[in-house]
């Protein structure tokens, strides 16, 4: 089968498949949804299955890479859910201490596209660690339907402070320089924007489709941020005015880029919604932002 780029889709369809992998519709609604699109043979099954994420065919660095040195670690969580775990990765020759990034995947735990980004990371000269939410719920479990479903029953306020521990242990990680920031994909966007708010020595964040904190929130922000948004995703941009004139108010330093046309997921290259101009741009300023404000 032949990846379709988002053009080939309606855009109700791909309306109904952001609020399905968002969990504000289900798989039945989405195919219902989905029939009266499906002409010239194809089924409403069949379109899910296309844009659905097809990972091997992404990959850009092996697990077994010998440029990087992978492992799983666990570190402990006191005010989450006791203890996390994740996927730890630093370059194999790296020379003396590195700048460090925390990896935050979106809402359907460590799945192998957020490790292969893990991995990206790595060859850019940053020791990345991934943790995964889902682990005090047995992991991913390897099928994002059921990723999804283990997500809603989650405690996000011990999940939230799982990622805070992820981040101090980064912090503390002797092959590390001290300097910590994070990226993070939609739900995870939502939680670089969080961990801005709630990590006041944070070095930097760069939300990548993700959910905005309230004003009140956005005035704990210190970590200059690197903003991304898709132009073709009302639902998180309708919040941006609102993130924007906070940011403003309390003096935050930040750049904002809206990327034309692109669908919420752009970066995700495991899916028809990704856009490889467009990822690649915001990739480009992402590896250059936390260059800036990690190294040295």
């Amino acid at each position: 089968m032949i990846r379709k780029s988002a053009g080939a889709y309606s855009p109700e369809v791909l309306k109904l498949f952001d609020l399905y992998v968002h969990g504000d519709l289900s798989r039945r609604g989405f195919l219902d949804g989905a029939a009266k699109f499906a002409v010239g043979g194809a089924t409403a099954l069949g379109l899910l299955e296309s844009l659905s994420p097809r990972f091997a065919e992404a990959q850009q660095v092996p697990s077994n890479d010998p440029r990087i040195k992978a492992r799983y670690v666990e570190t402990a969580s006191p005010d989450g859910y006791g203890t996390l775990r994740g996927y730890l990765v630093e370059p194999a020759r790296a020379e003396g201490k590195l700048p460090t990034v925390l990896v935050v995947h979106e809402n359907r735990g460590l799945n192998p596209h957020i490790e292969d980004i893990t991995r990206r990371l790595a060859l850019d000269n940053f020791i990345a660690f991934a943790p995964d939410a889902l682990f005090t719920l047995g992991g991913y479990p390897g099928d994002e339907d059921k990723a999804r479903e283990l997500f809603q029953k989650l405690d996000q306020t011990k999940t939230h402070n799982d990622f805070i521990a992820a981040a101090l242990f980064l912090k503390n990680l002797p092959e590390g320089n001290g300097k910590v920031g994070a990226v993070g994909f939609c739900y995870g966007g939502g939680i670089a924007n969080f961990l801005a708010t709630r990590v006041p020595d944070l070095a930097a964040a760069v939300p990548f489709y993700g959910a905005q904190p309230t004003a009140e929130e956005t005035a704990h922000i210190k970590a200059p941020l690197l903003i991304h948004y898709a132009g073709a995703d009302d639902r998180i941009n309708a919040g941006w005015p609102a993130f924007e004139a906070a940011l403003k108010a309390n003096g935050v330093n930040y750049q904002a880029y809206v990327y034309p046309g692109v669908q919420h997921g752009f970066n995700n290259d495991t899916t028809p919604r990704y856009d490889s101009a467009a990822a690649k741009l915001a990739w480009q300023r992402t590896v250059e932002f936390l260059n800036a404000h990690l190294s040295g």
